[in-house]
């Protein structure tokens, strides 16, 4: 069974973006990019919210195309062309690059998503990750903590009636003070 891992990137007071969707104050420099584009490429797929699928269809298609690029960062755009990808929207009716739509989350079909063989599944995107959290369908967690405090904007956890253990299974701090903390969920006794 694959298992469903939520992937992102937060500020230290908690926020994935400002109000106005801004993720400039994001510290990725080639040392971080290289070690995410060398855990998303062994994954099986990337499940993404409309914002976040948009905000990744607007740039990466041809990102490689700009000689400027980093080399991790053309690398990584071959990457999320390749990777199959589900949009979660009830409003596009198109979606390229080898992405297909689902209009809700539906435990379900996502039950039977995860028992397709294949690599684990990356989940992004706060509402999205809400949306699965309150399913329980979130297996791990891996947070990249930025360090700066933005001050407001989109937390990555709404407020929740309901309380998830988890155990940390890896800790890494980059050389840009970006900290990785890694968990999983403890199975309900």
């Amino acid at each position: 069974m694959r298992k469903i891992i939520l992937f992102v990137g937060i500020s230290l007071d908690g926020y994935i973006e400002r109000p106005d969707r801004d993720i400039s104050w994001h510290r990725v420099d080639d040392e971080l990019h290289q070690h995410m584009n060398d855990e998303l490429r062994t994954k099986g797929g990337f499940l993404s919210g409309r914002v976040t699928w948009q905000l990744m269809a607007d740039y990466w298609p041809t990102a490689d195309a700009d000689p400027s690029v980093s080399g991790p960062t053309a690398e990584f755009a071959g990457i999320w062309r390749e990777m199959p990808k589900t949009v979660y929207s009830r409003t596009l009716t198109h979606a390229g690059w080898n992405t297909e739509i689902a209009r809700e989350v539906d435990p379900a079909e996502v039950r039977a998503l995860t028992a397709r063989p294949g690599g684990d599944l990356v989940l992004s995107g706060a509402e999205l990750a809400t949306a699965f959290a309150q399913h329980g369908l979130i297996d791990e967690y891996r947070i990249y903590v930025h360090p700066v405090l933005i001050g407001r904007g989109k937390p990555l956890f709404p407020p929740a009636d309901r309380t998830v253990d988890l155990e940390l299974i890896e800790s890494r701090t980059f050389g840009n003070g970006v900290a990785l903390l890694h968990y999983r969920k403890v199975p309900a006794p």
